[in-house]
Order: C-alpha cells, then sequence, then structure tokens
C-alpha cells in the first residue's frame, strides 16, 4: 500500500531526529494564548499538551471557545533545531487542522489552527473527550459542515507557564486507540 491510499494518511520522509527523546517525548506543557472573547474584552486561553509518543499527541483545551476539549491524535514532529525548536503537526476528526512550533529556550508556542467551519462555528459540539463515543461521532460529523476553505484559521503565539515530564492530569492513551 502507498502512502496516501488511505487516508487521512501522513508521509514524511525526514527521518525523527534522535534529539527527541531528550527534547520532547514524555514533555508536558501547560500554554496560554493571549485572546479575547467576542466582545473584545482580553482573555487567555489556557492549554495543555502532552508529547506521549513519536507518533502521538494527548491535549485538554481550559479556556476560549473550544474549553472542555479532551483529545488525543496521531501527529508527526519535525526538528527544526535540535534542544530548540519542534514543529508537530495533526488533522482532528472534525477536519481541523494544528501545525505548532515548541520554542524549548524562548518558552512560547507558535500555532496555525486551521478549524473547519463546522469545529469553529459550533464550538461547544467540538467539547467533551474523544473516549466518550457520542463526543466522537459528534465531532466526525463536524467534519461534514462547510468545504475545505471555509476554514478559520487563528495564528497565535502562547507563553508556556509550566513543562514538565508525564502525563500530569491527563489521561493515557494506547498506540491502539481509536483515531478517526
Amino acid at each position: 500500500m502507498a502512502p496516501g491510499d488511505t487516508l487521512p494518511d501522513f508521509l514524511t520522509n525526514t527521518p525523527l531526529h534522535s534529539s527527541f527523546d531528550n527534547d520532547i517525548l514524555d514533555t508536558h506543557l501547560v500554554y496560554d494564548y493571549d485572546a479575547q472573547d467576542s466582545n473584545g474584552k482580553p482573555e487567555k486561553w489556557r492549554y495543555e499538551i502532552w508529547f506521549f509518543s513519536d507518533t502521538r499527541v494527548v491535549y485538554a483545551i481550559h479556556g476560549g471557545p473550544m474549553a472542555g476539549r479532551i483529545n488525543y491524535q496521531r501527529a508527526t514532529y519535525q526538528c527544526i533545531r535540535p534542544g530548540e525548536l519542534w514543529q508537530i503537526q495533526w488533522l482532528e476528526e472534525t477536519g481541523t487542522i494544528v501545525s505548532t512550533v515548541y520554542d524549548i529556550k524562548e518558552h512560547r508556542m507558535t500555532t496555525l489552527i486551521a478549524f473547519s467551519e463546522g469545529h469553529w462555528k459550533h464550538a461547544e459540539e467540538a467539547r467533551g473527550d474523544k473516549r466518550n463515543p457520542e463526543d466522537f461521532k459528534r465531532w466526525r460529523g463536524l467534519a461534514d459542515v462547510g468545504n475545505q476553505t471555509s476554514r478559520f484559521m487563528l495564528c497565535e503565539q502562547a507563553s508556556i507557564l509550566q513543562t514538565f515530564k508525564g502525563k500530569g492530569d491527563l489521561l493515557p492513551i494506547s498506540q491502539d486507540d481509536p483515531l478517526f
């Protein structure tokens, strides 16, 4: 079977850099985006992510329109500069695409989230826990709202508040847990 025969799929011809285990594996980040609510009032959007394995991330959202979302995804990692910069990307069952750069030295996350129309315009329906079959099914339905170009592109930087090893309050997953 060739890459792309079964979708969604990922292809990278760049091998995982040998610094992955030291730089990012099992690292857990808590970070805040400086944002604003629908009335333009400043607020923080708190996220946390755990770099669970070389093919998976686990995350939770605690602030902003997606607060209450608990998820895990198949991800790809690319080392930009060992000990300094890593890019992580994934595709969600809602059709949303995420690409984020973890700046180890500056304690920053630089992120592009290409929300699908269903995910952005139905944020409350995008909340819940992927492990709950009803939430998972509802999220998959959000991918059918709109088309490939009806996206909300959110480009933000976040300040990392905490960095530690391990799961923290996030629940571990198995490499076999369903993705799509």
